[in-house]
């Protein structure tokens, strides 16, 4: 059953030097409700701070345009270069702060299962500068409700400006709206965009199977007009882009008069939905134990869902205390994230190192051979977030990848690497296999020693 090594390297983020393990699957629980420390020590930039850089960006070179050819256009040149200086700046703090909580953190299971809910609920900024509001997004949207009710998660991730606008929501408009009609007047068209409706049923509650109609689709996409955001990037709710009338959802009817507490109302019912009990179960339990969970595994979880209208801590204890979870083979491949951010974690890389570590080399140490990986940072396809399968990510090109930067990195970022036999026991503890200590041991250096774990089936899988 409850296995410490297995906990942090299953549902954790990998073995530690410094780190406690968990002892319980009460302390792995109890972690989620706790002060959240790693956002204290390691912050993310508020989205409120966020939009105040994009609406001075846009402001400077707005006035940069306007004072072409005039004295001023040189001010507003360098504050607009100022402002993208700043922005790169930040991003790449977040960027770093976000590998040193999976470093730091003592509740391994906070830190994956919010990047699990942020690839749930893929959202991702389109152009310039707002290519970077996925990490205030998270911070504030998805980090603090995972673990609450369901319906909170999914309402605050949906309400986000980031969503609005990722999943173009802000465009859309009732075609009988007032400002629809307005614009018909002047010739113009402001019609209806399913796009954030589609992705609710398909892939954010119901899921693709659950039997649900077009015309669903259509009336929710109905019933959501009115969620927009304003000119200061802020959350709003606007009337005149309402569809009149009431919508009717999976055969219910939603109140004529256009509301915000209608469409918290409809979000709240989706969630609370059979098929969205069984979405969510089947996606954490093949997250976390196979592509190809145990059928009893995902009814638990199922059962936890309905039981507690959606209380994810009741589903996270469901999954935790089902024996499944703790079986010994592990047979999950780590993600390119999980996989960096574990062996930095192993290799004690901390804090003093990565600060120290110039923007330049981040990217050359990190960022980019995450990309090489397959997994560019924040920045998956489509609104289905990174795929799950395996098959994915062992190919021969991503494979190559790692192991090149198994050979590079450590060396990188540690002038005194550890010796591998000992690294091998810190990295994988008591599930060290026999094969991979004897090469640690037969290495001829310390830094082709240390390769040689990481990339060792055992160190891959979670």
């Amino acid at each position: 059953m409850f296995d410490p090594t297995l906990a942090e390297i299953r549902f954790g983020t990998g073995l530690s030097q410094r780190a406690v393990a968990p002892n319980s699957i009460g302390v792995m629980l109890s972690g989620l409700t706790a002060v959240d420390e790693m956002a204290r020590q390691f912050p993310v930039e508020p989205y409120n701070d966020y939009r105040l850089r994009i609406r001075d960006f846009n402001q400077a070179r707005k006035m940069f345009r306007r004072n072409r050819g005039k004295p001023d256009q040189e001010v507003y040149n360098q504050a607009r270069k100022a402002i993208a200086r700043d922005a790169r700046r930040v991003y790449g703090d977040m960027f770093r702060n976000a590998f040193l909580r999976r470093i730091h953190t003592e509740t391994g299971f906070r830190e994956r299962l919010t990047f699990f809910w942020q690839d749930h609920f893929t959202a991702r900024g389109k152009s310039a500068l707002a290519k970077r509001a996925t990490g205030p997004y998270v911070e504030e949207a998805i980090r603090p409700n995972i673990s609450g009710k369901f319906e909170d998660l999914l309402i605050a991730a949906i309400m986000h400006p980031l969503m609005l606008t990722y999943l173009d929501q802000a465009q859309s408009a009732g075609p009988n709206s007032k400002v629809a009609k307005r614009a018909a007047d002047r010739g113009r068209v402001r019609g209806l965009n399913e796009n954030l409706a589609r992705e609710v049923l398909e892939l954010h509650t119901l899921g693709v199977s659950a039997g649900y109609t077009q015309k669903d689709v259509r009336q929710l996409a109905e019933l959501f007009t009115g969620l927009s955001i304003d000119k200061e990037l802020l959350f709003t709710f606007r009337s005149a882009i309402s569809e009149p009338g009431a919508e009717t959802v999976l055969g219910e009817e939603y109140a004529v008069q256009a509301s915000l507490d209608n469409i918290k109302d409809v979000l709240s019912n989706l969630a609370r939905h059979p098929a969205t009990a069984r979405h969510i179960s089947e996606k954490l339990a093949r997250h976390f134990l196979s592509d190809h969970p145990d059928a009893s595994v995902v009814a638990a979880l199922e059962a936890a869902y309905r039981d507690t209208d959606g209380d994810l801590m009741a589903v996270y204890a469901a999954l935790l205390n089902h024996p499944a979870s703790w079986h010994s083979d592990a047979v999950k491949v780590k993600r390119p994230y999980d996989f960096m951010a574990t062996a930095l974690r192993a290799l004690d890389v901390g804090e003093s190192t990565l600060s120290r570590t110039r923007e330049k080399d981040l990217r050359n140490i990190l960022y980019i051979p995450m990309q090489i990986m397959g997994q560019p940072w924040e920045a998956p396809n489509g609104p289905d977030g990174w795929p799950e399968e395996n098959t994915h990510w062992i190919t021969p090109q991503f494979m190559a990848a790692r192991l090149q930067w198994a050979l590079a990195a450590p060396r990188a970022l540690r002038r005194n690497l550890p010796d591998p036999r000992e690294f091998a026991r810190a990295a994988l503890g008591e599930r060290l296999p026999r094969d991979v200590a004897f090469v640690a041991e037969a290495a001829e250096n310390r830094w082709e020693g240390i390769a040689l774990v990481l990339t060792s089936p055992a160190f891959q899988r979670q």
